[in-house]
């Protein structure tokens, strides 16, 4: 037998092996499903779901379901809301010093970046800066004349 040979075999066994494994996998888990009593759901039949006015019918009806739950929610939904908006209201007084503390070094933090930023930019670029400079002297002496 040749190398590549032995490598289809292996392949294909291999092949058969997960093919068994994921039969296994799918049984017990039917057979897990049925004892636990859990329901099944039916499967879908894609191609009649899809099709024509039966589609856009069925859109309708999950767009009233969801509307109909958002709808019976609501109150709860308003009083998550609110309550959310006081407790931020209630952390942001507690913790105002700590905020506008970090706050401060933060902006110092960002200052001194800048400052050192710029200063490199203008050490790197500075011939470039000054010869821009330079021209732009030149063009207003020469229009000003």
């Amino acid at each position: 037998m040749s190398l590549e040979e032995l490598k289809r075999i292996r392949k294909e066994n291999i092949l058969k092996h997960k093919k068994k494994k994921k039969e296994y996998y799918l049984k017990k888990k039917l057979e897990q499903k049925l004892s636990s009593g859990a329901i099944i759901k039916p499967e879908i039949d894609y191609e009649k779901e899809l099709r024509g006015d039966f589609f856009a019918q069925t859109i309708k009806e999950i767009a009233k379901k969801q509307k109909s739950h958002v709808d019976s929610r609501k109150e709860k939904i308003i009083e998550k809301l609110v309550a959310y908006k006081e407790q931020k209201q209630k952390y942001y007084e507690e913790n105002r010093e700590k905020r506008l503390q970090y706050d401060k070094v933060y902006r110092d933090k960002k200052k001194e970046k800048l400052k050192a930023y710029r200063k490199e930019y203008y050490e790197k670029n500075k011939e470039a800066i000054l010869q821009k400079q330079k021209e732009k002297r030149k063009l207003k002496s020469s229009n000003g004349k």
